[in-house]
């Protein structure tokens, strides 16, 4: 079946292609699978994942660093409760939601090597400037603030690699991109255990706080490095002939690449009256509270009896099952056209394993099950991502679309982050039992969009 599929999207892209393209002082006439474009496929995968996935290793790690600053003296310090440390880690979504929509709008009408990494650069500072905070307040509105700048990043990033791939190119390279987050999160371990440690009381400053100094001055260069590594568009990028524009344009049957003939205000309206964009909303919501769990690893480890340092260094694992299992899921995603399928499997793969940790009582089963659960969670959220960006047509439009989605899907943190009371340890059955229930609904509901958006029978053609 999924040759058939191929074939339809192929047909429609050649004909919205030469239709597109034709309008053009040089006119081509698109056909998929060349050698000319396996290569320029090639040379855009060259120039554009690597940079994006060292940004997003860093994006992801000032993000949730919180978590190895926790238990590495930040909540003594501060005298943080159980209560106020879920406020400190979901304070940050509201920031998140609130720029998102804006920060899209500017960067569809703006330079993605000027806009991302001048964002990054704004972070890393914020990061570095953490040192001077020494209250639950200070805490609150650093991450409020660093919420409102990192609104810019991820969707921002998920919008341009829209404007470069197919969609039949874009669950692999979306999985691959989200590995990031899982190299992130076990390097982040590693590095959190050794500064933390290594540096404790260095120049009078905490340890937990020469972490996010540290982190925070790499991000830094690294955002300065990429203002002059990042490519635009395909139609302002310097490094492609002009016959290898063209195709780039073709092939993505999009006429207007660099700019929009749709006004801010109408892509926003059309965005809020589209069905799809509520029916993605409530789904990644769903999947992406039960992604919270991540930001308790280390509190998790210390409920299976690691302590200190050896309890930072236990999250690795689980980041590394993760990246092999989702790469696997991305890749069979793109190589049978079923996205939602594949996102449906992740989705059981978790519910299954969060009962068998939610009910087992030896530890070593528990953590087996928690790095095999969690490899579900970071399946899904790519796939999904992967899927989403392809239901809404042009730039303007997905950009509106994108950023609505990821925002108020990211504000499912602010109650995801109350699932793991300090006052259940060390089973944490209730967060386990409600992201139990909650994968396994949403796995349900990407089915239910499945047969609601495609044609019958299952078919990968989107219903026009």
């Amino acid at each position: 079946m999924s040759v058939d599929i191929d074939k339809k999207q192929e047909i429609q892209h050649v004909e919205d292609g030469v239709r597109s393209i034709n309008d053009d002082s040089n006119p081509i006439a698109y056909i998929p699978g060349t050698d000319e474009e396996k290569r320029l496929v090639r040379k855009i995968d060259r120039h554009l994942l690597p940079m994006l996935w060292i940004m997003y290793v860093f994006n992801y790690l000032d993000r949730t660093n919180i978590g190895n600053a926790k238990v590495g003296g930040m909540q003594k310090d501060l005298k943080l409760t159980s209560s106020d440390y879920s406020l400190v880690l979901s304070i940050f979504f509201v920031g998140y939601l609130l720029n998102e929509v804006p920060c899209n709008m500017i960067l569809s009408r703006s330079k993605p090597s000027i806009f991302l990494p001048t964002v990054m650069v704004l972070w890393g500072s914020m990061s570095i400037g953490c040192r001077g905070v020494n209250s639950l307040g200070g805490m609150v509105a650093f991450r409020l603030v660093l919420g409102l700048v990192e609104a810019g990043f991820f969707p921002g990033v998920m919008l341009l690699l829209s404007c470069w791939y197919k969609p039949a190119e874009l669950s692999k390279r979306v999985a691959l991109f989200y590995t990031a987050s899982l190299v992130s999160g076990a390097f982040g371990g590693l590095l959190a255990g050794g500064i933390i440690d290594g540096l404790e009381g260095k120049g009078n400053t905490r340890g937990w706080k020469w972490l996010f100094i540290i982190e925070g001055l790499i991000t830094v260069v690294i955002a300065v490095v990429a203002y002059f590594v990042l490519p635009n568009y395909p139609t302002t990028t310097k490094w492609l002939s002009e016959s290898e524009k063209r195709l780039a344009v073709a092939r993505l049957s999009t006429g207007h690449e660099e700019g929009s003939d749709m006004s801010h205000k109408q892509a926003f309206i059309i965005a809020l009256k589209d069905p799809k964009t509520y029916v993605f909303m409530i789904i990644y919501n769903i999947i992406n509270s039960v992604g919270t769990i991540s930001y308790f690893f280390p509190t998790l480890m210390t409920s299976l009896s690691y302590t200190g340092r050896k309890a930072q260094f236990m999250t690795v694992p689980i980041y590394c099952v993760a990246l092999c299992i989702s790469v696997a899921f991305g890749y069979s995603a793109d190589r049978t056209q079923q996205k939602a399928y594949h996102a449906f499997a992740a989705c059981c793969l978790s519910t299954v394993c969060f009962i068998i940790v939610a009910v087992a009582k030896n530890n070593a089963v528990r953590y087996t099950f928690i790095c095999l659960g969690s490899s579900g969670i970071w399946s899904v959220i790519p796939l999904l991502l992967s899927w989403i960006v392809t239901m809404f047509s042009g730039r303007e439009n997905r950009a509106i679309s994108i950023a609505i989605i990821n925002g108020i899907g990211n504000l499912s943190s602010i109650y995801g982050s109350f699932f793991w009371p300090a006052s259940d340890s060390p089973r944490y059955v209730k967060g386990f039992s409600i992201t139990t229930s909650l994968i396994g609904v949403g796995g349900l509901m990407i089915l239910a969009a499945r047969w609601k958006y495609y044609d019958r029978g299952f078919a990968a053609i989107p219903k026009r």
